[in-house]
């Protein structure tokens, strides 16, 4: 919880702050907020408006639906506040329920039209909830405790193993998540789909995939609000220690499946692939976004495997199956290819990194069969020319600008059809003023047949006509609102100017 944005209360207003309601032991932030609500409305975002069935446009919500939301939101931060502060349900139901408390006004709400009992079940309710929350998430004093957050959940993801395809991709988002979260300096963070697929070095398409199928089930990543217009999504990154979750068994088959296994060999009593893996996910973030690594490019087990021999050095393929937490089969493959390059060296039985490797630069060793030795790469931009993956990233960044700049023009176009409304103020109250309906012009543009004079012309135009009230009923494609929603705003204008009046 930030600090308050605005000034304490003088100490005459707050002499009841030692009394059993437990106020002297809540920051200044959490008392300002019982005791004068929301006044910065920092938990009305997204209470009024929600985003409709094609997950596109916005839809406002009915004034009691919006303000019943933000009331639960203020309540429930007043419950993780008592939470922390050691607080009982006893001591928050007396702060919401008291006359003189404007932060409790949605529980008080509840009492007068529902009654007593169910104010008191809806307190539980909250506390319940807000206990569970407070008990699973750690109080960070300062930005060194944010890193030290940070720093345990990365070695967490370090030891996590990502099986198959769709895990190393997810282990990927995950990881351009925990960089942005390393900029901002905690686990609430914000970034937009098309910014983390470029961090990532994949498209929207697999994003989205591997966001609903793997993250957010798996518990590592929540999205709080979505971004709209300029703004990217809002995020909180998590441990993946929900109950029940981890990372899910359906990412792909973690055993070869070229011959079923024989009970009676004792063949694959156990995955081939360990229950941690050992990896440098910074090696990993540095490399993902190149275009070497792309989908028909080396690919992710490329990167886990590098990342592999770069945390441990001189490993038998054997182990960097246990350390990659990627499938024996595809561990041979991918060994193979890099050596091929020189990006990597096989002495005896293990495996190392070429000195050069990270950059992309692959070191010639005589091959022991032949005694030839193989071409090694000359940079990650030659690995990547090599398999037709070059310019990938440069083609998703230019269709991510275009994209943005079409979005951008599509909101210019909307505000220049908006204008500027007009605010009478009376008794301290802010009534809007009703604007001319769009939908019925002036008496001057109507000709006998009904139809509608264009005012720069004065000819008929083609695609207008005007109904018997006055009003047109056809909309060109060029007007940005339904008719419907013409008279939903005038009508609300209406109501409010004459409740004033």
């Amino acid at each position: 919880m930030p600090e308050s944005t605005h000034q304490p209360l003088p100490q005459r207003h707050v002499t009841h702050l030692r009394d059993p309601l437990g106020l002297s032991r809540l920051p200044p932030a959490a008392a300002d907020l019982i005791l004068l609500g929301d006044l910065t409305g920092r938990y009305a975002t997204g209470s009024y408006s929600r985003l409709a069935s094609d997950r596109r446009s916005l839809v406002l919500r009915g004034d009691r639906q919006g303000a019943a939301e933000h009331g639960h939101r203020i309540t429930a931060a007043i419950a993780c506040h008592v939470t922390r502060a050691g607080g009982t349900v006893d001591q928050l139901t007396q702060l919401l329920l008291h006359p003189e408390h404007e932060g409790g006004r949605h529980a008080r709400g509840i009492a007068l039209r529902s009654g007593q009992t169910r104010a008191l079940d809806y307190i539980r309710r909250v506390w319940a909830s807000a206990a569970q929350t407070v008990s699973a998430t750690v109080a960070l004093g300062s930005r060194d405790d944010a890193y030290e957050v940070l720093a345990a959940l990365r070695d967490r993801i370090e030891t996590t193993p990502w099986r198959g395809e769709r895990g190393r991709t997810a282990l990927r988002v995950l990881r351009a998540h925990l960089n942005f979260a390393e900029i901002t300096g905690g686990l609430l963070h914000h970034a937009s789909e098309r910014q983390t697929a470029e961090e990532a070095g994949i498209s929207r398409t697999t994003l989205r995939a591997v966001y609903e199928a793997v993250l957010k089930p798996g518990g590592w990543l929540r999205r709080l609000r979505v971004g709209h217009g300029r703004e990217g999504s809002t995020w909180y990154l998590s441990d993946g220690n929900l109950p029940g979750h981890g990372v899910p068994a359906l990412l792909s088959p973690f055993r070869t499946t070229q011959f079923p296994p024989d009970p009676a060999l004792e063949e694959w009593t156990t995955p081939e692939t360990a229950t941690t893996a050992d990896i440098d996910s910074t090696v990993l973030a540095r490399l993902m976004g190149h275009d070497a690594f792309a989908h028909h490019g080396l690919g992710s087990a490329a990167l886990m495997v590098i990342s592999a021999l770069h945390q441990r050095p001189d490993q038998t393929t054997v182990e960097v199956v246990g350390t990659s937490s990627v499938s024996r089969a595809t561990t041979y493959r991918t060994l193979k290819r890099l050596a091929d390059q020189g990006l990597v060296h096989h002495t005896g039985e293990t495996w190392t990194l070429a000195p050069r490797a990270l950059e992309g630069f692959g070191t010639s060793l005589p091959d022991a069969d032949s005694g030839l030795a193989a071409e090694p790469a000359q940079g990650w931009d030659k690995v990547a020319e090599q398999h037709g993956t070059r310019g990938v990233m440069a083609r998703r960044k230019a269709l991510h600008a275009a994209q943005r700049a079409a979005y951008q023009e599509a909101l210019d176009r909307l505000a220049e059809h908006r204008s500027q409304a007009v605010v009478i103020v009376r008794d301290g109250r802010q009534a809007l003023v009703p604007a001319p309906r769009p939908d019925e012009p002036p008496p001057t543009w109507h000709t006998p047949d009904g139809r509608v004079l264009d005012p720069n012309t004065g000819r008929p135009a083609a695609d207008w006509r005007i109904a018997t009230d006055g009003r047109l009923i056809l909309i060109t494609p060029a007007d940005q609102r339904s008719y419907d929603e013409l008279a939903a705003a005038h009508a609300e204008a209406l109501s409010e100017w004459e409740s004033v009046g």
